[in-house]
C-alpha cells in the first residue's frame, strides 16, 4: 500500500511539474523533466533550446534492448564522433 502511495505521489508531481511552464519559447515543462530524468542535462538542455530527442535516444527506454543502444553511442565516442557528425548526418533538428 505503501509503494502505490509513493508511485502516486511521484506521477502526481511528474504532472506538477508538467504544468508549470518556465521557458517562454514553450520548452521546459513535462517533456523537459522526461529528458532530463531519462536522458540527463545535456539533452533537457538540448531539448529546452528548441532541439528534438533523437530516435537513438528514445531507444534507451526499452528494457534489455536499450543496453544495445547505450553501447552503439559509446562506441561513436569510442570513434571519436563530435556533434557536428551527427548534425550532418541526423540533420540540425537534432543537434
Amino acid at each position: 500500500m505503501m509503494k502505490r502511495m509513493m508511485v502516486l505521489g511521484v506521477l502526481a508531481g511528474m504532472l506538477t511539474l508538467g504544468a508549470v511552464d518556465v521557458n517562454a519559447q514553450g520548452r521546459g515543462g513535462f517533456m523537459g523533466f522526461i529528458a532530463g530524468c531519462c536522458f540527463g542535462p545535456r539533452a533537457a538542455g538540448a531539448y529546452n533550446e528548441g532541439k528534438e530527442l533523437h530516435w537513438r535516444e528514445w531507444c534507451r527506454l526499452i528494457p534489455y534492448a536499450g543496453i544495445v543502444f547505450a553501447v552503439w553511442d559509446g562506441v561513436d565516442g569510442l570513434n571519436g564522433r563530435t556533434t557536428a557528425d551527427f548534425a550532418a548526418e541526423y540533420g540540425a533538428m537534432y543537434y
